[in-house]
């Protein structure tokens, strides 16, 4: 027998209908229930009394004793106390349950044995054995009234709410329990808990509730309408309707629960992967001029770190992966929850998603046939599903470039050309192969920048001249853009155009000649690279055919850093003077230098010291201690350009001041930039032209190249020639007097 309790109305549900669970059954003469508590008996044998002060063990059907017990503690002060026992041949003890279904009458069975310190009926012990929190005896029902959210474990009588919780799904009107009544997983005492504040707070629980549905929405439409780039944030492009919506809904609308709550959360994961790669596309294309490649890029981030340790520091770059690695993880976790929330909102209210999808996706087909635009925008949007697609396609792009650039690669056409017939024109020249960091064409043709830049290009050029210098200066069109310096000076001197790290790394785990290689082939030259950018090992120097490398810490500087750059450009040369060029060498030298003081952030930027006066580089602490800080200038476009434009000139007059000072009739520089520098300062839509000049005194070396229609002077002229950067090292050699042979 079992007391009265008030019933709770339950939802429908993915779960087993009530009338598919085990029913109460009663011996045939079995008592009829009392009513009240104190008259509660269990029920004895025919013609049998039982014994005073027995316990009173009489279940309900589903073997939880008593729900709602007002008197727990006495029910188990009682089955603890010694007294008669029952008799072993009572018909109430030895007849059998017979539950209506097989499984809930092997459970039944199971739970018979409860603890009698409290209610195995309560919600409580109902929520840690897996049932609703109404499951049990049936109990009749009870009228409707205002719902008021009642203690687990309360006695009976008291109101339950009958509203399912919004929070734990459609359907589902209890908590899941652990092996307590608070739950081993800590789910159901949290529920426990959002039911009661709702209950006292229902206008704030609506709010609440609404205000998260609509946000969960707004995240995934964010999502499907998002662009790659940061020009593509237009008001127009988040008004638009996403078909991928349309068929996301109506696929969650049809699946059964548990597969559509798989499926809800996969395909939240994806939106929030898919939105992670378009952050990565705009941040690539505001750096590198160009979106992320999900096969090549990963091993740029350990350059990005190392690039902000450089810059803002260790324990600031720390902080930052940090936040990004929890961002990221929160994305995606939050974004796969508001699609399950979405998810569970169209399953309670199921004729109204159908509706609205069946509404939606119509209107979407009509204005795709029609072609309806709002501010110039497409209404129907399925740019989800093309980024989906231009991604696919430039993998299965990059992985067929990587085999036919191998192929390519393996092609010269001065791979067998004997050492005597290369750069005959050049032979007993010193050779200054010399790259200025992001020194592109935006520096001498931007108004914020060109002023002063090409007051400079004037006064320096003004100076060779006056030295008895002569200058030649054109364009080449990089293979990069922004950053991945490298790339640029390998397209440069193989002639091959290395416009990625796959590339890059296919080259130069090859033999192909490099310009440089040819002068040390040709047995005319000692090699030297002064490479004050590289601070670790640099296998690379074999492939550029270099016998001798001066990186950072071969150069001597003790100087302080000046942000990403290790040095200013006025030591490495003078470096390269002292160390090198100024010594005594049995034959010409081809020297590759690279120049850094003009890489990003442009803050601080060194300045111009007396030749005499650069010693160790100790002279530069006062400089850099009273720079700008990268954060100065970071955020702001025209300050960046500004100090960008700055440190261009003291690159520019630092190399032609050394040339001026320890250059000789007999030697030739060429000297050009790298690559541009980022959107930032070189605008969405520059160019990748960077700016290249040929310097001598000897009028031979620069009647060699007449033919090319070059600027005279180091400012080449807007309309002059412009060359693919990889068309040089071709161009060069044979204007130089090598002969091919592929």
């Amino acid at each position: 027998m079992s007391f009265n309790t008030s019933s709770r109305q339950l939802p429908d549900t993915d779960e087993t209908p009530d009338e598919a669970r085990p029913q109460e059954t009663r011996t045939p003469d079995a008592p009829a229930e009392p009513t009240s508590p104190e008259s509660a008996a269990p029920a004895a044998p025919a013609g049998a009394e039982a014994p005073a002060g027995s316990p009173t063990s009489t279940e309900s059907a589903d073997g939880s004793g008593f729900p709602g017990s007002p008197e727990p503690a006495k029910a188990a002060a009682a089955a603890d106390s010694p007294g008669p026992a029952a008799p072993t041949d009572s018909p109430a003890s030895a007849a059998p349950s017979v539950p209506t279904n097989s499984a809930e009458s092997a459970k039944a069975d199971t739970d018979t044995v409860t603890d009698a310190s409290e209610p195995a009926s309560s919600p409580e012990a109902t929520e840690a054995a897996g049932l609703p929190a109404d499951a049990g005896s049936p109990r009749p029902a009870e009228p409707a009234g205002p719902a008021e959210a009642a203690e687990p474990g309360a006695p009976a009588g008291s109101n339950v709410s009958a509203e399912p919780d919004a929070s734990s799904g459609p359907g589902v009107s209890a908590e899941p329990g652990g092996s307590g009544g608070d739950g081993a997983s800590g789910v159901a005492p949290v529920k426990g808990r959002w039911r009661r504040w709702r209950a006292k707070h229902p206008a704030a629980a609506r709010v609440l509730t609404w205000t998260t549905t609509v946000l969960a929405a707004a995240l995934v439409l964010f999502a499907l309408l998002m662009p790659n780039s940061s020009a593509g944030f237009r008001p127009g492009e988040f008004v638009r309707i996403p078909v991928e919506a349309v068929f996301g809904a109506a696929v969650l609308i049809v699946l059964p629960r548990r597969p559509r709550l798989v499926v809800a959360a996969l395909g939240g994961l994806v939106l929030g992967v898919l939105t992670v790669l378009n952050l990565l596309d705009i941040g690539f294309t505001e750096y590198l001029g160009r979106g992320f490649n999900l096969v090549l890029d990963w091993s740029l981030f350990s350059d990005a770190y190392s690039y902000l340790q450089d810059t803002m520091g260790k324990q600031a770059t720390l902080g930052i992966a940090v936040a990004l690695v929890v961002l990221v993880v929160v994305l995606l976790a939050v974004m796969a929850l508001a699609v399950v929330r979405l998810a569970d909102l169209m399953s309670r209210h199921t004729a109204t998603a159908t509706r609205s999808t069946l509404v939606a996706g119509t209107v979407w087909i009509a204005c795709s046939a029609l072609g309806v635009q709002f501010t110039g925008v497409p209404v129907a949007s399925a740019s989800t599903a093309k980024s989906v697609e231009d991604r696919t396609k430039r993998v299965q792009a990059t992985l067929r470039d990587e085999a036919a650039f191998a192929k390519f690669a393996k092609k010269d056409a001065f791979a067998n050309t004997p050492p005597d017939q290369l750069l005959t024109d050049l032979r007993g020249k010193d050779m200054m192969i010399t790259f200025i960091e992001s020194y592109g064409r935006s520096a001498i043709e931007d108004p914020v920048m060109a002023p002063g830049v090409d007051a400079t290009l004037t006064a320096e050029n003004q100076k060779l001249v006056k030295a008895g210098f002569a200058a030649k200066s054109g364009w080449l069109t990089s293979a990069t853009y922004g950053g991945s310096s490298w790339l640029g000076h390998s397209t440069f001197l193989s002639g091959l155009w290395i416009s990625n790290q796959q590339r890059y790394r296919t080259v130069t785990a090859g033999d192909h000649l490099t310009l440089t290689k040819a002068f040390k082939k040709s047995g005319g030259w000692d090699t030297v690279g002064v490479m004050p950018g590289v601070q670790k090992a640099w296998p690379e120097s074999k492939f550029y055919g270099l016998d001798k490398v001066y990186d950072s810490h071969k150069l001597q500087y003790k100087g302080p850093k000046f942000s990403w750059s290790t040095m200013p450009d006025q030591y490495a040369l003078t470096a390269f003077e002292r160390l090198v060029h100024g010594k005594k060498h049995d034959k010409p030298l081809m020297s590759e230098i690279i120049l850094t003081s003009s890489h990003q952030p442009w803050a601080p930027i060194p300045k111009l010291v007396p030749q005499d006066q650069v010693g160790d580089g100790s002279i530069y602490d006062s400089i850099e201690k009273a720079g700008k800080k990268p954060a100065d200038i970071i955020t702001d476009s025209t300050k960046s350009k500004q100090e960008y434009g700055k440190s261009i000139q003291y690159s520019v007059s630092s190399l032609i001041n050394y040339l001026v000072k320890y250059g000789n009739k007999d030697t030739v520089l060429i000297f050009l930039g790298d690559h541009q520098p980022i959107a930032r300062v070189s605008g969405n839509h520059a160019s990748r032209d960077v700016p290249v000049s040929i310097v001598a005194k000897d009028p031979k070396v620069l009647d060699r190249i007449a033919d090319w229609g070059w600027t005279d002077g180091l400012q080449p002229e807007h309309n002059a020639p412009v060359w693919k950067m990889s068309s040089f090292r071709d161009r060069f050699m044979t204007a130089y007097g090598s002969t091919p042979a592929p």
